[in-house]
C-alpha cells in the first residue's frame, strides 16, 4: 500500500459520496482533524470526509478498497496514542463520524439505549438522565469524545470498578467492513452463544478491521444514594489497604476509588481554575472514594462514615472530607479529572498508561519510582489512576528547569524501562488508551509471536486491501 500523495481524481470520486458541503480540502480547515491532543503526531491529509449515512460509509470503504486508498475512522479525536491520526503524510483521507450522532432508541424497561457512533458521551449521558436511566461511563474527555471512538479504544475510565469497560457495556454492535459490506449485530441479547463473538473483535480493534457506525449499549437504574469523599493518607499501601477497607465495606456499591499523589493534587490546585485542595493541610497521597446505592442518600452517606472510621481507626487515614452536596462531588472528581492536563504547564510529560494487579500496586511504584529518579535526577513523578482496575497513569513531569525537548527525547527510553517493570509484575503496557502508533511496536516486543500471528492472520482477513488505519496496532509487511 502507498503512502503516495492520492491524486485529484481519486480526491473528487471520495468527495462525491457525501457532497461538496460534507468533504473538507482546505488545509486550515483539516488541521483540527490532524492535530491530536498530546502533540506527538505531525502528519497530512488532504480530505476529511464526513458520511451522513452508513450507505455513505459503505461507499466511501468500496472505493477505498477499489483504489487502495488508506483510510483513518475518527471520533472526538481524544486519543493519546495516535490511533485517529494519520500514519504518513498526504496519503491518508480521515473519515471523521461526527454527523452520525443519532440516539436511535433507548429502552428504559430493557435497560439498553441504540446510538450512532458519532454520539458524543456527554450527549448520551443526558439522554439517558431524560429516561432515568444511567449510562456509566466516564472520561475527562466526555464533552467531545464518541461512541464508536470509546469502542474503538474499549475505553475504560472512572468507574470500570463497577460497570466494567466498553466491552462489559456494550451489548451489540453495526459495523461497515472495509470491502463496503454491512454487518448488523445490533443484538438487544445478554445471552446470545451462537458461534463466534465478532463483537468482541471489533471493540478495541482501533477501526483497523473495520468502522463501527452504531452500538446497542446497557444503561442502568440512576443511584439513589451517592455520596463522593476525599481521604489524605501517608503511603500508596495505606492507600491500598483502604481499598481493601472499603471493598468489606461498601460491597458493590464502591464505584469509584482513585489514587493520587500530593504533587499532582499540587500542580491542578495550581493550574486548573477552580480547583482547590479542601483539605486543611497537604498529604502524601489521596484518594478520591465514590460510592452509590439504590437505597436513600442517608444510606449512602452512612456507609462512606463507616469506611472513613474504620480507616482513621486503622491509623490510614490522616485527614477526610465528606461531600455535603452534588456541586461538592463534582469539585472533587473535577480535581482528579484535571491531573492529567495540569502536568502541561510543568513542561514535558512523558506519560504512560500501565497495569498491574491491584496488590503489585505499591511494589510497582516504589521500583519505578527508583528507576525513572535513576535515569532521570529531579524527575517529578505523577503515577494517579483507578486502583481498584490496577490501572495507573505513570506520568513524569520533566524537572525543574530542565530542557523540555531534551527531556522528551528520553521518552521511548524511559518507557522501555517503566514498561519492564510492569512485565515483571504481569502487567500490561496499555491499560485503557490502546496501541495506535505508539505502542505498535511496543507490543510486539511484549506479545508472543503466536499472539502477534494471530493478529496479522484477523487483520488479513478482514482489511485483505490493507486500506483500515494503517500503520496502527499491527505492522503488516
Amino acid at each position: 500500500m502507498t503512502s503516495e500523495p492520492l491524486s485529484p481524481a481519486i480526491l473528487s470520486r471520495f468527495a462525491a459520496i457525501v457532497g461538496e458541503r460534507h468533504a473538507i480540502t482546505e488545509a486550515s480547515d483539516i488541521q483540527p482533524f490532524i492535530t491530536e491532543d498530546r502533540g506527538l503526531y505531525f502528519r497530512k491529509s488532504p480530505l476529511v470526509l464526513l458520511p451522513g449515512s452508513i450507505e455513505e460509509v459503505s461507499e466511501i470503504l468500496k472505493l477505498a478498497t477499489e483504489t487502495g486508498t488508506p483510510i483513518v475512522p475518527q471520533g472526538g479525536n481524544t486519543g493519546h496514542v495516535g490511533g485517529q491520526v494519520p500514519a504518513t503524510d498526504g496519503g491518508e483521507i480521515i473519515l471523521s463520524l461526527k454527523r452520525m450522532n443519532r440516539i436511535r432508541d433507548i429502552d428504559p424497561v430493557a435497560n439498553v439505549v441504540v446510538a450512532d457512533a458519532g454520539v458524543v458521551l456527554d450527549d448520551l449521558h443526558t439522554a439517558a438522565a431524560k429516561v432515568d436511566r444511567l449510562f456509566p461511563l466516564s472520561l475527562g474527555s466526555q464533552g467531545s469524545c464518541q461512541i464508536g471512538g470509546n469502542l474503538s479504544t474499549n475505553a475504560g475510565g472512572t468507574a470500570v470498578l463497577a460497570y466494567g469497560n466498553m466491552r462489559n457495556l456494550c451489548l451489540g454492535l453495526e459495523v461497515v467492513l472495509p470491502t463496503g459490506e454491512i454487518w448488523n449485530g445490533l443484538r438487544r441479547l445478554k445471552k446470545d452463544n451462537t458461534g463466534y463473538d465478532l463483537r468482541d473483535l471489533f471493540i478495541g480493534a482501533e477501526g483497523t478491521l473495520g468502522i463501527i457506525t452504531g452500538a446497542v449499549l446497557k444503561l442502568f437504574p440512576r443511584p439513589l444514594g451517592h455520596q463522593v469523599a476525599l481521604a489524605g493518607l501517608n503511603s500508596v499501601e495505606d492507600t491500598l489497604r483502604l481499598f481493601e477497607i472499603a471493598g468489606e465495606v461498601c460491597g458493590a456499591a464502591l464505584t469509584g476509588f482513585e489514587l493520587m499523589p500530593s504533587i499532582a493534587v499540587d500542580f491542578a490546585v495550581r493550574h486548573i481554575p477552580g480547583v482547590r485542595n479542601p483539605l486543611a493541610s497537604s498529604h502524601a497521597w489521596y484518594a478520591l472514594i465514590d460510592v452509590s446505592t439504590s437505597d436513600t442518600s442517608e444510606a449512602a452517606a452512612r456507609m462512606m462514615e463507616a469506611l472513613l472510621e474504620k480507616g482513621f481507626e486503622d491509623g490510614l487515614v490522616e485527614d477526610a472530607v465528606i461531600a455535603s452536596s452534588d456541586a461538592q462531588g463534582q469539585a472533587l472528581w473535577h480535581m482528579r479529572e484535571s491531573l492529567s492536563p495540569a502536568q502541561k504547564p510543568e513542561g514535558g510529560s512523558i506519560k504512560h498508561d500501565v497495569s498491574v494487579p491491584v496488590s503489585a500496586i505499591p511494589a510497582f511504584m516504589h521500583e519505578a519510582d527508583a528507576k525513572v529518579l535513576e535515569m532521570i535526577p529531579g524527575a517529578r513523578i505523577c503515577g494517579f489512576g483507578h486502583i481498584g482496575d490496577g490501572n495507573i497513569h505513570y506520568n513524569i513531569s520533566q524537572p525543574i528547569g530542565a530542557d523540555r525537548d531534551a527531556f522528551l527525547a528520553r521518552w521511548d527510553e524511559v518507557n522501555d524501562a517503566v514498561h519492564a517493570i510492569v512485565l515483571k509484575y504481569g502487567g500490561s503496557i496499555s491499560a485503557e488508551h490502546g496501541i495506535g502508533q505508539l505502542k505498535r511496536d511496543k507490543l510486539a516486543a511484549v506479545r508472543s509471536e503466536i499472539e502477534m500471528d494471530l493478529m496479522r492472520r484477523i487483520k488479513r482477513s478482514f482489511d485483505p486491501a490493507g486500506i483500515m488505519n494503517p500503520g496502527k496496532v499491527v505492522k503488516i509487511d
